[in-house]
């Protein structure tokens, strides 16, 4: 195995800056290959140093699959493990008995005695968040996870919210997903067209075929600054996200082997501040309407929880 010379901190864990998100290898965009397929996949992510993974307990057969390498190889140990809990067909949960309901399943799925990072996907309406993190607080405890993640959205840059500005008071990572903007920022889409009847991205409002010439116009200038480092557009994206600063890690997921190692190399990707600045502009001078999920998941994103009672 591969090891990239830059690692960064989340937790006490080492890890490469740019991990695996592994949900479509299993769900979401279009067909999924076998799991022989699939494995190939996983062989060349650790084989080249990518060593955080990202799964769901609801991203198709992925908690399965990964559990499934780890009996074939044996490599659990060498595997940063990041999955999540939270997303139902009826709603948003994060109480107690669901949540060690979730983590037992999650275990089991995967094959393993421990989570390095769980993830409450999504924030529970009905259910105090100090009683969520109460009940993950034991689980640590109890040696059934090691790190606690809280979901956030773009506002984390939102001086105004100081998200970002508590994180690294806390020395909290933050982990950036879908820095592709599922697969668009590539350049390999060009229209609606290009996606297949049953990938979810067909029915995201951000992806509206109105939509294409304005994502297609900032890919262009994504492009141009790349074509300075020799850099496809995704690579730009991903190297943005790094230049954030050492406590920033991002997880690109993808199925297939050339894209992951396109993905990887954005690591040499250095971009000066002046690009950084520049490419920060061309994100906010974008002016792409529509919500980024469907109507169903963009309600679950903004939500507060109750006050606990006394």
């Amino acid at each position: 195995m591969s090891s990239p010379l830059i690692r960064r901190k989340i937790g006490n864990a080492l890890v490469p800056p740019i991990g695996f998100g592994a949900m479509g290898i299993s769900a979401a965009y279009g067909p999924v290959g076998s799991d022989e397929e699939r494995f190939k996949v996983l062989d060349a992510a650790y084989e080249q140093g990518c060593t955080h993974w990202d799964t769901a307990d609801v991203y198709g057969d992925s908690e399965q699959l990964i559990g499934k390498w780890f009996k074939r190889t044996g490599k659990r140990n060498d595997i940063f493990l990041a999955t999540k809990f939270g997303i139902t067909l009826t709603g948003i949960r994060g109480d107690p008995d669901y949540i060690r309901q979730q983590v037992e399943k999650s275990l089991q799925n995967l094959g393993v005695e421990t989570i390095d990072l769980y993830y409450a996907h999504r924030i529970d309406p009905k259910t105090p968040i100090e009683v969520t993190v109460g009940i993950l607080a034991e689980l640590v405890k109890e040696g059934k996870i090691k790190n606690i993640v809280s979901p956030f959205v773009l506002d984390i840059f939102d001086r105004k919210l100081e998200l970002l500005t508590t994180a690294r008071e806390l020395g909290v990572t933050i982990v950036s997903y879908a820095p592709l903007g599922r697969g668009l920022l590539t350049g390999k889409y060009k229209s609606l067209d290009d996606f297949d009847k049953t990938d979810y991205r067909r029915i995201i409002p951000k992806y509206s075929p109105e939509n294409f010439p304005k994502i297609l116009d900032v890919i262009k200038q994504l492009e141009e600054i790349g074509s300075k480092h020799n850099a496809t557009s995704g690579q730009v994206s991903l190297a943005w996200v790094l230049a954030q600063g050492d406590d920033f890690v991002t997880i690109p997921g993808t199925k297939k082997i050339k894209y992951l190692e396109e993905n990887l190399s954005a690591v040499k990707v250095k971009l000066s501040p002046e690009e950084v600045d520049a490419i920060t502009t061309i994100a906010k001078n974008a002016e792409i309407p529509g919500d980024r999920y469907d109507a169903l998941m963009n309600a679950t994103l903004y939500v507060n929880s109750p006050e606990p009672t006394v």
